[in-house]
């Protein structure tokens, strides 16, 4: 009888033992360091979860995992999102994480962008909604007043920065973590200093998208924003190369030619056909640009066109005589360059 017992004893631990390896020990079934389980809204269900572990071949045992999900009502609690299984977890670590709802953030990285269709398709290639939801989101001005924007501000509230959110964050939120850096960024003294140059905090940021087409060199920006305030107080046309580039739809035009300017005549964007600023900005500027114009050089320049050397930099004039001479040079050497 003591051996019985003995024996039925040991089998008991062997179980445990093994059960306990199954559930706590290491489960994946994959070679990188780790890959991530996207749970889409609409589809937070054991069939559908259950389908995506078998079909990726995420884990080595999912009947196992099934079974401990439901022990610990895993499937009641389930919500849509992106989680990551790192290899080597166990199908513990991963039940506790779906039920707890511990999503892996997703960082929207913002650098330069151009149009809202350039935004759009960002946010699609990271979230769960696609770029259409967002495009419509930024088309309607029911969405965007409660952030006092419209479709042609809408950009000025894309702030090049590292943004974190969950996956299935839809437009709105994404949209409300924007504004936050917006509203962030706009202090009361910023708010001051455009109201001194006569702007609004959001013509500020479309005459710094401009000022970041233009010039690379931060440390000639201030010089660059006084020539285009100088322009604007004087009631001249901006003339603004990169906001023909803009309308064209090509930023990669080396020399903006009549040609350019004629076709997109009946463009807002065309500086050299309307006065004052175009509707919204041509491309998201650092916040170092922005405060480049709030901070703009006292110059008694209107013109500027690069330097012939390539080094980026721009030779200012404050006449037409000495302008002419500055872009005579530079075409020139444009020429010898065989640029078109």
């Amino acid at each position: 009888m003591k051996k019985i017992l003995g024996y039925s004893l040991l089998i008991l631990l062997v179980v445990a033992l093994f059960f306990a390896w199954r559930v706590a020990g290491s489960a994946t079934n994959f070679s990188e360091s780790r890959k991530f389980l996207y749970i889409h809204t609409g589809a937070a269900s054991e069939k559908a979860v259950m389908q995506t572990l078998q079909d990726s071949g995420f884990l080595k045992h999912p009947g196992m995992f099934n079974w401990l999900a439901s022990k610990l009502k895993v499937w009641e609690r389930l919500r849509p999102g992106k989680y990551e299984i790192e290899k080597g977890a166990s199908i513990l670590t991963l039940a506790r994480k779906l039920r707890n709802g511990s999503q892996s953030p997703v960082n929207l990285v913002i650098t330069k962008l151009r149009t809202r269709n350039d935004f759009a398709g960002l946010v699609g290639r990271k979230f769960e909604s696609d770029s259409t939801a967002m495009l419509h989101f930024m088309q309607s001005n029911d969405s965007l007043k409660k952030f006092n924007l419209d479709t042609n501000t809408v950009m000025t509230a894309v702030f090049p920065n590292t943004y974190s959110l969950l996956w299935n964050s839809e437009p709105q939120k994404i949209f409300r973590k924007l504004n936050e850096q917006r509203t962030k960024f706009w202090t009361d003294e910023r708010k001051q200093k455009a109201k001194q140059l006569g702007l609004t905090p959001e013509q500020v940021y479309v005459l710094a998208s401009i000022v970041e087409e233009e010039t690379l060199r931060n440390d000639e920006k201030p010089t660059v924003a006084s020539v285009y305030l100088n322009r604007l107080n004087r009631g001249m046309n901006l003339g603004a190369d990169p906001t023909i580039k803009f309308a064209v739809g090509d930023f990669s035009i080396k020399r903006v030619l009549f040609g350019h300017i004629n076709s997109t005549a009946s463009s807002p964007y065309n500086t050299y056909k309307n006065k004052g600023l175009p509707p919204g900005p041509i491309c998201t500027p650092s916040e170092t640009t922005i405060d480049a114009v709030l901070n703009a050089a006292k110059t008694d320049y209107l013109f500027f066109c690069a330097k012939p050397n390539g080094n980026g930099y721009h030779a200012f004039a404050s006449n037409d005589i000495e302008h002419a001479k500055n872009a005579k040079a530079y075409q020139q050497w444009l020429d010898s360059l065989n640029i078109k």
